[in-house]
């Protein structure tokens, strides 16, 4: 399937997380995105390297400025489990904004058409690195890395964009 672009319409989908009372959650991503302007954002694994010294922190600094631009809501996916991520966004103490969404058996990741193979690696099917800037559910900007490097998918790359 050819990766998501500019001018598609967002799938939609089931992912999970742990709410504020700690209680899973499954939601689609049609109701976090419906009716409003959100940046969905993709890493290969949480706690890995690049997604959690660069390209996660980057998110949960820029939030606000994001937030005075019009973005309703900024929500990261991994294919990791809901304990992973939960586990994941408490070492952002300071995040009030990026919803830490588990993409478990990659099943909305192949709907985007962004799965990155990294079983050589001992890591199976994971995401590749992306940023989405949705209104409406339909994408306005696709930023997607070859591979696991990070050269277009920040929250600057974002902000530019906007």
């Amino acid at each position: 399937m050819a990766p998501i672009a500019v001018g598609d319409v967002l799938p939609d989908g089931t992912l999970s997380y742990f709410d504020e009372e700690d209680k899973l959650q499954s939601v689609s991503v049609h109701s976090l995105a419906a009716g409003k302007k959100v940046i969905l954002f993709g890493v290969p694994g949480a706690f890995t390297p690049t997604c959690s010294l660069k390209h996660v922190p980057g998110f949960v600094e820029k939030a606000e400025e994001l937030k005075s631009k019009g973005v309703d809501e900024i929500l990261l996916i991994s294919v990791n489990d809901s304990f992973v991520m939960k586990a994941w966004a408490k070492t952002y103490p300071e995040n009030k904004h990026v919803k830490f969404l588990a993409d478990g058996a990659a099943k909305y990741t192949h709907a985007l058409g962004l799965e990155l193979d990294l079983g050589e690696k001992g890591l199976g099917t994971r995401s590749r690195r992306f940023a989405l800037l949705v209104d409406d559910l339909k994408v306005k900007v696709a930023n997607v890395e070859s591979g696991g490097e990070f050269t277009v998918s920040s929250a600057e790359d974002i902000i530019k964009a906007l």
